[in-house]
């Protein structure tokens, strides 16, 4: 990654495209035994988690990805009571997940305990105490080698994990065998939901389109759908699998009123129409798409 040199922050987006940020402070740089870290506060996006060179997550707009991520799949579910969460570090998806009055226990798994501890301590409006609730059980190891061994099995299984990148932490956490592994611990009924990377127009092929397309071939059904978060400078995608006829409450905001402990800030029935309802050239790429993600032949996002 480039250098945080003086008050700017330099984010390639693209190999020929950069953003500018400037910071009021670095809370932290560092480097854990996985990668490297930062936490950066600005004016504009407030507190910033930065893993690799590449922005996680930001105080301003995490709302926006994380119920984004969570819960179509939990309102999708009739009643999730056992959730599987692979990274989330800085405990947002937690915090939505736990926000479901019918949820009894989460089990988290995020590689690098360095980063939740910095996270527990430098983004405390991200995970708002959810680390501490009783009802989570929170790993330190690798989530595939975790639910090859594991006896449990989940409602829903949320996969926020960092992007598929070469010689990244998690790339073999995208592909067909997982998804296989993953199915497998899945209860009847069961939903399975992961970040899926940039679905924009310059960038939706890098992997977005590719994780589709290898879920549609372990899964019956595979919905796509996106978001705009400000903090990514692009829209972002999402994936939902499930062998189960399911299908997301006509009515969002009654659904989550009556499930939910809590207001939201971004997901509701207006909302869940516009990321369900994708552009054509979307919808034209995904259908074109081919290729399948597999151990042996992974697709990295550039």
């Amino acid at each position: 990654m480039d250098e945080i040199t003086g008050k700017w922050y330099l984010e390639t987006v693209f190999p020929d495209l950069a953003i500018m940020l400037r910071v009021q402070e670095v809370l932290y740089s560092g480097r854990t035994k996985y990668q490297a870290i930062e936490v950066v506060e600005s004016e504009v996006f407030g507190r910033s988690l930065v893993l690799d060179g590449k922005t996680q997550s930001t105080e301003k707009d995490e709302h926006i990805y994380h119920e984004s991520l969570v819960h179509p799949a939990m309102l999708m579910h009739p009643n999730p009571r056992t959730v599987f969460i692979g990274g989330g570090g800085e405990g947002g998806t937690l915090r939505e997940a736990l926000a479901h009055r019918s949820v009894e226990r989460v089990t988290m798994l995020d590689l690098d305990e360095e980063v939740v501890d910095l996270c527990r301590h430098y983004l405390p409006q991200h995970h708002q105490g959810s680390f501490d609730d009783p009802r989570l059980e929170l790993l330190h190891q690798d989530a595939r080698a975790y639910l090859e061994e594991c006896d449990q099995t989940f409602d829903v299984m949320i996969m926020d994990l960092v992007d598929p990148l070469e010689g990244g932490t998690a790339y073999l956490l995208y592909t067909e065998e997982y998804y296989r592994i993953a199915k497998s611990k899945l209860n009847p009924g069961g939903v399975l939901v992961t970040q899926s990377g940039p679905s924009g127009l310059l960038a939706l092929e890098e992997c977005f389109t590719t994780i589709h397309n290898t879920l549609k071939g372990v899964f019956k059904h595979a919905v796509p759908w996106q978001v705009h978060v400000p903090a990514f400078h692009i829209p972002w995608g999402f994936n939902l699998a499930t062998d189960a006829q399911l299908e997301a409450p006509s009515d969002i905001d009654a659904a989550a009123s009556q499930r939910l402990n809590k207001a939201l800030r971004f997901y509701d029935t207006e909302t869940h129409a516009a990321m369900f309802n994708l552009p054509r050239y979307m919808r034209e790429s995904i259908a074109e798409e081919n290729r399948v993600n597999r151990d042996d032949s992974p697709v990295f996002m550039v």
